[in-house]
Protein backbone atom coordinates (compact mmCIF):
# COMPACT_ATOMS: atom_id res chain seq x y z
CA UNK A 1 0.00 0.00 0.00
CA UNK A 2 1.35 3.37 -0.87
CA UNK A 3 1.07 5.87 1.94
CA UNK A 4 0.36 9.55 1.20
CA UNK A 5 1.50 12.51 2.93
CA UNK A 6 -0.59 13.84 5.52
CA UNK A 7 0.47 17.47 5.66
CA UNK A 8 1.07 17.29 9.29
CA UNK A 9 -2.92 16.08 10.27
CA UNK A 10 -2.34 14.97 13.98
CA UNK A 11 -3.17 11.13 15.78
CA UNK A 12 -4.63 10.73 19.31
CA UNK A 13 -3.45 6.94 19.68
CA UNK A 14 -4.14 5.51 23.10
CA UNK A 15 -1.57 2.54 24.31
CA UNK A 16 1.08 3.99 22.29
CA UNK A 17 3.87 1.94 24.96
CA UNK A 18 1.50 -1.64 24.14
CA UNK A 19 2.46 -4.07 21.25
CA UNK A 20 0.02 -2.82 18.35
CA UNK A 21 -0.02 0.68 19.46
CA UNK A 22 4.05 0.63 19.09
CA UNK A 23 4.00 -0.87 15.70
CA UNK A 24 1.18 1.61 14.45
CA UNK A 25 2.66 4.76 15.74
CA UNK A 26 5.79 3.91 14.35
CA UNK A 27 4.12 3.40 10.48
CA UNK A 28 2.28 6.61 11.36
CA UNK A 29 4.82 8.47 12.10
CA UNK A 30 6.53 7.34 8.68
CA UNK A 31 3.17 7.90 6.96
CA UNK A 32 3.59 11.68 7.87
CA UNK A 33 1.48 12.06 11.10
CA UNK A 34 1.45 14.03 14.18
CA UNK A 35 0.94 11.42 16.57
CA UNK A 36 0.15 12.10 20.39
CA UNK A 37 0.11 8.64 22.04
CA UNK A 38 -0.61 8.57 25.57
CA UNK A 39 -0.32 5.35 28.01
CA UNK A 40 -0.42 4.51 31.37
CA UNK A 41 2.60 1.86 31.43
CA UNK A 42 1.40 -0.49 34.45
CA UNK A 43 2.65 -3.67 35.18
CA UNK A 44 0.57 -5.87 33.75
CA UNK A 45 3.62 -7.27 31.62
CA UNK A 46 7.11 -6.04 32.28
CA UNK A 47 7.31 -2.03 32.09
CA UNK A 48 11.05 -2.03 31.21
CA UNK A 49 9.19 -3.17 27.65
CA UNK A 50 7.17 -0.72 27.24
CA UNK A 51 9.55 1.66 27.82
CA UNK A 52 11.86 0.46 25.52
CA UNK A 53 9.54 1.11 22.92
CA UNK A 54 8.49 4.08 24.18
CA UNK A 55 12.11 4.73 23.97
CA UNK A 56 12.18 4.08 20.33
CA UNK A 57 9.13 6.41 19.58
CA UNK A 58 10.50 9.28 21.55
CA UNK A 59 13.22 9.62 18.69
CA UNK A 60 10.62 10.86 16.30
CA UNK A 61 9.91 14.44 16.85
CA UNK A 62 6.60 14.25 15.39
CA UNK A 63 5.83 11.62 18.60
CA UNK A 64 4.64 13.52 21.78
CA UNK A 65 3.88 11.53 25.15
CA UNK A 66 1.78 11.92 27.86
CA UNK A 67 1.59 8.87 30.69
CA UNK A 68 -1.98 8.48 32.19
CA UNK A 69 -4.55 6.64 32.91
CA UNK A 70 -7.52 6.55 30.33
CA UNK A 71 -10.12 5.91 32.88
CA UNK A 72 -8.72 9.52 34.67
CA UNK A 73 -11.54 11.87 32.39
CA UNK A 74 -9.68 15.06 33.58
CA UNK A 75 -6.57 13.34 32.52
CA UNK A 76 -8.10 12.33 28.92
CA UNK A 77 -9.64 16.05 28.59
CA UNK A 78 -6.29 17.75 29.28
CA UNK A 79 -4.94 15.15 26.52
CA UNK A 80 -7.32 16.36 23.64
CA UNK A 81 -7.27 20.31 25.10
CA UNK A 82 -3.04 20.15 24.71
CA UNK A 83 -3.85 19.59 20.63
CA UNK A 84 -7.22 18.63 19.06
CA UNK A 85 -6.57 15.59 16.83
CA UNK A 86 -7.87 14.85 13.80
CA UNK A 87 -8.41 11.30 13.90
CA UNK A 88 -8.21 8.79 16.95
CA UNK A 89 -7.14 4.86 16.88
CA UNK A 90 -7.80 3.40 20.09
CA UNK A 91 -5.65 0.81 21.25
CA UNK A 92 -5.32 0.74 25.02
CA UNK A 93 -7.39 -1.60 26.90
CA UNK A 94 -6.53 -4.12 29.75
CA UNK A 95 -6.00 -7.30 27.77
CA UNK A 96 -5.93 -10.90 28.92
CA UNK A 97 -8.37 -13.76 29.06
CA UNK A 98 -7.33 -14.95 32.94
CA UNK A 99 -6.54 -12.18 33.97
CA UNK A 100 -10.08 -10.70 33.67
CA UNK A 101 -11.01 -13.81 36.16
CA UNK A 102 -8.78 -12.42 38.91
CA UNK A 103 -9.04 -8.58 38.42
CA UNK A 104 -12.45 -7.85 37.14
CA UNK A 105 -12.59 -4.41 38.41
CA UNK A 106 -9.88 -3.48 35.61
CA UNK A 107 -11.78 -4.10 32.99
CA UNK A 108 -14.88 -2.39 33.61
CA UNK A 109 -12.10 0.61 35.14
CA UNK A 110 -10.30 0.52 31.31
CA UNK A 111 -11.89 -1.15 28.94
CA UNK A 112 -15.33 0.60 29.75
CA UNK A 113 -15.09 3.85 31.58
CA UNK A 114 -11.98 4.40 29.95
CA UNK A 115 -13.23 3.72 26.56
CA UNK A 116 -16.04 5.87 27.65
CA UNK A 117 -13.61 8.78 28.04
CA UNK A 118 -12.16 8.57 24.95
CA UNK A 119 -15.39 7.95 22.92
CA UNK A 120 -16.63 10.77 24.26
CA UNK A 121 -13.58 13.43 23.87
CA UNK A 122 -13.40 12.00 20.21
CA UNK A 123 -16.94 13.52 19.93
CA UNK A 124 -16.14 16.62 21.65
CA UNK A 125 -13.19 17.04 19.50
CA UNK A 126 -14.98 16.41 16.09
CA UNK A 127 -12.34 13.53 15.32
CA UNK A 128 -13.46 12.49 11.24
CA UNK A 129 -12.74 8.95 12.40
CA UNK A 130 -12.65 7.18 15.84
CA UNK A 131 -11.14 3.51 15.12
CA UNK A 132 -10.58 0.97 17.99
CA UNK A 133 -9.39 -2.52 18.78
CA UNK A 134 -12.09 -4.84 19.59
CA UNK A 135 -10.86 -8.69 19.80
CA UNK A 136 -11.71 -12.19 17.85
CA UNK A 137 -12.82 -12.89 21.85
CA UNK A 138 -16.34 -11.51 21.48
CA UNK A 139 -17.09 -14.40 18.94
CA UNK A 140 -17.42 -16.38 22.38
CA UNK A 141 -19.16 -19.76 22.09
CA UNK A 142 -20.06 -19.20 17.83
CA UNK A 143 -19.19 -22.38 16.59
CA UNK A 144 -19.69 -21.70 13.19
CA UNK A 145 -16.07 -21.37 11.83
CA UNK A 146 -14.84 -19.44 9.64
CA UNK A 147 -15.72 -16.81 12.48
CA UNK A 148 -17.32 -13.73 10.41
CA UNK A 149 -18.25 -9.58 10.79
CA UNK A 150 -21.95 -11.14 9.52
CA UNK A 151 -22.84 -13.08 12.30
CA UNK A 152 -24.12 -12.37 15.40
CA UNK A 153 -21.35 -12.00 18.07
CA UNK A 154 -23.78 -12.19 21.41
CA UNK A 155 -22.60 -14.96 23.30
CA UNK A 156 -19.04 -13.80 25.31
CA UNK A 157 -17.66 -16.39 27.77
CA UNK A 158 -15.12 -14.51 29.68
CA UNK A 159 -15.00 -10.69 30.93
CA UNK A 160 -12.77 -9.30 28.39
CA UNK A 161 -14.74 -10.46 25.61
CA UNK A 162 -18.08 -8.85 27.17
CA UNK A 163 -16.18 -5.36 27.67
CA UNK A 164 -14.92 -5.81 24.12
CA UNK A 165 -18.32 -6.10 22.70
CA UNK A 166 -19.81 -3.37 24.87
CA UNK A 167 -17.12 -1.01 23.46
CA UNK A 168 -18.58 -2.40 19.77
CA UNK A 169 -21.88 -1.34 21.25
CA UNK A 170 -21.50 1.98 22.54
CA UNK A 171 -19.56 2.68 19.59
CA UNK A 172 -22.36 2.25 17.24
CA UNK A 173 -25.07 4.47 19.95
CA UNK A 174 -22.32 7.03 19.30
CA UNK A 175 -21.89 7.29 15.63
CA UNK A 176 -25.93 6.69 15.61
CA UNK A 177 -26.39 9.75 17.87
CA UNK A 178 -23.55 11.80 16.73
CA UNK A 179 -22.49 11.12 13.65
CA UNK A 180 -18.97 10.15 14.71
CA UNK A 181 -17.78 7.67 11.92
CA UNK A 182 -16.11 4.36 13.85
CA UNK A 183 -14.56 1.36 12.99
CA UNK A 184 -13.87 -1.92 15.24
CA UNK A 185 -11.21 -4.03 14.37
CA UNK A 186 -11.29 -7.50 15.75
CA UNK A 187 -7.81 -8.57 16.21
CA UNK A 188 -7.00 -12.73 15.62
CA UNK A 189 -3.87 -13.48 18.03
CA UNK A 190 -1.10 -10.89 17.64
CA UNK A 191 2.15 -11.88 17.32
CA UNK A 192 5.72 -10.79 16.49
CA UNK A 193 8.63 -8.90 17.40
CA UNK A 194 8.18 -6.59 20.30
CA UNK A 195 5.12 -8.32 21.83
CA UNK A 196 3.52 -9.22 24.72
CA UNK A 197 5.10 -11.24 27.74
CA UNK A 198 1.54 -12.83 28.48
CA UNK A 199 1.02 -14.09 25.52
CA UNK A 200 1.54 -17.86 24.74
CA UNK A 201 4.17 -18.05 22.04
CA UNK A 202 6.22 -15.32 23.94
CA UNK A 203 5.97 -17.61 26.88
CA UNK A 204 6.54 -20.62 25.35
CA UNK A 205 9.89 -18.98 23.68
CA UNK A 206 10.92 -18.08 27.29
CA UNK A 207 10.27 -20.97 28.55
CA UNK A 208 12.34 -22.75 26.25
CA UNK A 209 15.28 -20.33 27.15
CA UNK A 210 15.37 -20.71 30.63
CA UNK A 211 15.11 -24.76 30.20
CA UNK A 212 11.92 -24.64 32.02
CA UNK A 213 8.50 -26.20 31.02
CA UNK A 214 5.67 -25.12 29.53
CA UNK A 215 2.08 -25.49 30.46
CA UNK A 216 0.03 -26.87 27.50
CA UNK A 217 -3.92 -26.11 27.68
CA UNK A 218 -6.29 -28.52 26.48
CA UNK A 219 -3.88 -31.00 25.99
CA UNK A 220 -2.30 -29.06 23.06
CA UNK A 221 -5.98 -29.66 21.26
CA UNK A 222 -6.31 -26.11 20.50
CA UNK A 223 -5.95 -23.43 17.17
CA UNK A 224 -5.08 -19.86 16.74
CA UNK A 225 -5.46 -17.66 13.45
CA UNK A 226 -2.03 -16.40 14.09
CA UNK A 227 -1.78 -12.78 12.90
CA UNK A 228 1.65 -11.02 12.35
CA UNK A 229 1.71 -7.82 13.62
CA UNK A 230 2.80 -6.38 10.53
CA UNK A 231 -0.51 -7.50 8.53
CA UNK A 232 -2.44 -6.39 11.95
CA UNK A 233 -0.92 -2.81 11.11
CA UNK A 234 -1.32 -2.68 7.38
CA UNK A 235 -4.63 -3.68 7.76
CA UNK A 236 -5.05 -0.66 10.18
CA UNK A 237 -3.87 1.28 8.40
CA UNK A 238 -5.61 1.11 4.99
CA UNK A 239 -8.92 0.76 7.33
CA UNK A 240 -8.34 4.43 8.77
CA UNK A 241 -8.90 5.68 5.48
CA UNK A 242 -11.97 4.19 4.72
CA UNK A 243 -15.03 6.25 6.48
CA UNK A 244 -18.07 3.78 7.39
CA UNK A 245 -21.23 4.21 5.93
CA UNK A 246 -24.86 3.81 7.23
CA UNK A 247 -26.05 0.41 6.01
CA UNK A 248 -29.58 0.46 3.81
CA UNK A 249 -31.02 -2.89 5.09
CA UNK A 250 -34.01 -4.15 2.47
CA UNK A 251 -37.33 -3.18 3.70
CA UNK A 252 -38.60 -4.91 6.43
CA UNK A 253 -34.89 -6.13 7.03
CA UNK A 254 -32.86 -5.71 10.33
CA UNK A 255 -29.44 -4.38 9.95
CA UNK A 256 -26.60 -6.31 9.50
CA UNK A 257 -24.07 -7.21 12.72
CA UNK A 258 -21.19 -5.79 10.69
CA UNK A 259 -23.18 -2.08 10.09
CA UNK A 260 -26.20 -0.28 11.14
CA UNK A 261 -27.96 2.70 11.51
CA UNK A 262 -24.96 5.11 11.63
CA UNK A 263 -21.18 5.40 10.19
CA UNK A 264 -20.09 2.22 11.54
CA UNK A 265 -18.53 -0.58 10.55
CA UNK A 266 -16.54 -3.93 11.83
CA UNK A 267 -13.52 -5.69 10.65
CA UNK A 268 -11.97 -9.27 11.50
CA UNK A 269 -7.94 -8.86 11.47
CA UNK A 270 -6.90 -12.49 10.92
CA UNK A 271 -4.31 -14.22 9.14
CA UNK A 272 -7.40 -16.50 7.79
CA UNK A 273 -5.70 -19.79 8.45
CA UNK A 274 -5.79 -21.46 11.88
CA UNK A 275 -2.67 -23.09 13.27
CA UNK A 276 -2.74 -25.92 15.83
CA UNK A 277 -0.61 -25.15 19.19
CA UNK A 278 1.09 -27.79 18.68
CA UNK A 279 2.39 -26.98 15.39
CA UNK A 280 3.20 -23.68 17.02
CA UNK A 281 5.60 -25.16 19.88
CA UNK A 282 7.02 -27.14 16.95
CA UNK A 283 8.65 -24.08 15.00
CA UNK A 284 9.76 -22.60 18.26
CA UNK A 285 11.20 -25.88 19.16
CA UNK A 286 12.81 -25.56 15.68
CA UNK A 287 13.60 -21.91 15.86
CA UNK A 288 15.02 -22.21 19.29
CA UNK A 289 17.10 -24.99 19.13
CA UNK A 290 16.18 -27.05 21.90
CA UNK A 291 12.94 -29.33 22.92
CA UNK A 292 10.23 -28.21 25.16
CA UNK A 293 9.28 -30.28 28.10
CA UNK A 294 5.09 -29.84 28.13
CA UNK A 295 2.67 -30.11 31.15
CA UNK A 296 -0.45 -31.00 29.31
CA UNK A 297 -3.01 -28.78 31.30
CA UNK A 298 -7.01 -29.08 30.41
CA UNK A 299 -9.03 -26.10 28.83
CA UNK A 300 -8.67 -23.04 31.05
CA UNK A 301 -12.14 -21.07 32.10
CA UNK A 302 -13.00 -18.30 29.43
CA UNK A 303 -10.81 -20.60 26.72
CA UNK A 304 -12.68 -21.36 23.13
CA UNK A 305 -10.86 -24.48 21.05
CA UNK A 306 -10.35 -22.48 17.29
CA UNK A 307 -10.53 -19.21 16.13
CA UNK A 308 -10.57 -18.39 12.54
CA UNK A 309 -11.36 -15.25 10.99
CA UNK A 310 -13.09 -14.85 7.77
CA UNK A 311 -11.61 -11.47 6.17
CA UNK A 312 -13.32 -11.44 2.88
CA UNK A 313 -15.03 -7.92 3.64
CA UNK A 314 -12.00 -6.77 4.97
CA UNK A 315 -10.45 -7.31 1.67
CA UNK A 316 -13.50 -6.46 0.02
CA UNK A 317 -12.93 -3.22 1.44
CA UNK A 318 -9.45 -2.60 1.13
CA UNK A 319 -8.12 -4.95 -1.66
CA UNK A 320 -5.57 -6.66 1.74
CA UNK A 321 -5.37 -9.82 3.07
CA UNK A 322 -2.72 -10.40 5.34
CA UNK A 323 0.03 -12.11 4.09
CA UNK A 324 2.71 -13.77 6.77
CA UNK A 325 2.67 -17.07 7.34
CA UNK A 326 3.08 -18.68 10.87
CA UNK A 327 6.72 -20.67 10.05
CA UNK A 328 8.03 -17.06 8.60
CA UNK A 329 6.77 -15.10 11.24
CA UNK A 330 7.90 -17.27 14.31
CA UNK A 331 11.31 -16.78 12.83
CA UNK A 332 10.89 -13.21 12.51
CA UNK A 333 9.62 -12.87 16.27
CA UNK A 334 12.67 -15.71 17.48
CA UNK A 335 15.73 -13.70 15.63
CA UNK A 336 13.93 -10.65 17.65
CA UNK A 337 13.96 -12.47 21.10
CA UNK A 338 17.44 -13.81 20.98
CA UNK A 339 18.64 -10.07 20.40
CA UNK A 340 16.62 -8.04 22.58
CA UNK A 341 17.19 -10.54 25.07
CA UNK A 342 21.02 -10.69 24.36
CA UNK A 343 20.48 -14.95 24.58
Amino acid sequence: MSETATDGRHMLLTGAAGFIGFHVTERLLQAGWRVTGIDNINDYYSQDLKRARLDILKQHKHFTFFKGDIADQAFVEATYAAGSPDRVVHLAAQAGVRYSLAQPRAYIETNMNGFFNIMEASKQAGVDHFVFASSSSVYGANRNQPLSVARPADHPINLYAATKRSNELMAHAYSHLYGMPATALRFFTVYGPWGRPDMAYFKFTSALMAGEPIEVNNNGEMWRDFTYIDDITEGLMRVMDIMPETAAPEPGQDFPPDAGAAPFAIYNIGGNRPEKLMDMIGLLEKYSGRKADMIMRPMQPGEIEMTYADTDSLTAATGFRPQIRLEDGLKRFMDWYKSHYSV
